[in-house]
């Protein structure tokens, strides 16, 4: 929400923005909108300061900000970092600042970028929100990667299927340029006026191996060692060692347990995102595979990885042979005789 929310059909333009949240790749696109405003690149280049706020001074922003625009009419300054140390606490540096803002030259478009989400309380949040010509933006990831990703190739002008869509976003995560770049490599290699296919991305991201062992740990949840297996085998003909593999599973059954006591403890996914600073899709995905355990089936199956970990590293047992004896010890067959 913006200051700029009332009744008035036409409001001024902003002079003072806050862009804050964890969506990097939008925000970014948003600065980059702004500097594309003052003209060609050596033109904005020119009228564009970016300062550091972790040592920025309010006087220093000033200066910037008063500085006469150079043959252009008006100037860009970002502050990056100042916000979320510029706390309540420090009383006399926001009530500087506070001050100034009122005082903000017209030739001037000074923005606060902050990585992080600010708390609504946040004194100059609370500040521009009232400014007259205050602009507030959070980026927020998206709830549903999936959907971002076919409306983001609709705007770079292609296509994707939903299910190569799905498993783009298993392959990479929340990850957002990451996926942007995925995209452009896909975009090219599908060719003009051709949809992405699932295919596609399993050849072109190298990421997808690593949805792979999300698959697996889905399939070991259910019981499926057919599945798997076949995964894993998927996995070591790519070229993974067989150790490396390992460590990952490792680390998911790891974060599984973190998961499942959290949830235990009454935690929401949103919670449990923070707590093990994990993105909401990521916890979303653990949330679900969790279901699958109780936490003494949790417990028994990293006591059994570590054992497995010892038993390769030792020479006990070849690498391979271990991981199929693994797989076959978390997803048994299931009981003929029924419950």
């Amino acid at each position: 929400m913006s200051s700029q929310e009332h009744s008035d059909p036409t409001p001024p333009p902003p002079r003072v923005y806050i862009f804050h949240g964890e969506d990097e790749l939008s925000c970014s696109e948003a600065l980059i909108s702004l500097r594309q405003r003052l003209g060609p690149p050596e033109m904005a280049a020119l009228n564009t300061s970016v300062l550091d706020g972790r040592s920025v001074t309010v006087g220093q922003i000033q200066d910037a900000c008063d500085t006469v625009p150079f043959l252009s009419d008006r100037r860009l300054v970002i502050v990056e970092g100042l916000l979320s140390r510029l706390t309540a606490v420090r009383q006399k540096e926001v009530q500087a600042l506070s001050a100034y803002l009122d005082r903000l030259p017209e030739t001037t478009r000074l923005v606060f970028v902050e990585r992080g989400t600010l708390g609504d309380d946040h004194p100059i949040l609370k500040k521009v929100r009232q400014h007259p010509h205050g602009y507030i933006k959070r980026f927020t990831p998206p709830h549903r990667l999936e959907g971002w990703i076919v409306q983001r190739v609709k705007r770079k002008g292609g296509a994707i299927t939903p299910q190569a869509a799905s498993a783009l976003a298993e392959a990479v995560g929340p990850d957002l340029r990451q996926l942007d770049q995925e995209l452009e490599k896909l975009m090219a290699y599908a060719g003009v006026g051709e949809a992405i296919q699932p295919e596609d991305v399993e050849r072109l991201v190298s990421a997808a191996r690593e949805a792979n062992i999300f698959a697996m740990v889905d399939a070991l949840g259910r019981r499926d060692g057919e599945k798997a297996a076949r995964l894993l085998h998927r996995l070591l003909e790519e070229g993974q060692h067989p150790l490396a593999l390992l460590a990952m599973i490792v680390r998911q059954f790891r974060l599984l347990i973190q998961v499942k006591e959290l949830t235990g403890a009454g935690a929401r996914t949103e919670a449990i995102a923070r707590r093990l600073r994990l993105h909401p899709f990521v916890a979303r995905k653990l949330y679900a595979q969790a279901q699958n355990f109780s936490t003494a089936q949790l417990e028994r199956i990293y006591r059994y990885l570590l054992e497995t970990d010892l038993a390769i590293k030792t020479g006990e047992m070849a690498d391979v042979v271990a991981l199929d004896l693994l797989i076959a010890g978390l997803a048994p067959p299931p009981d003929p005789a029924g419950p």
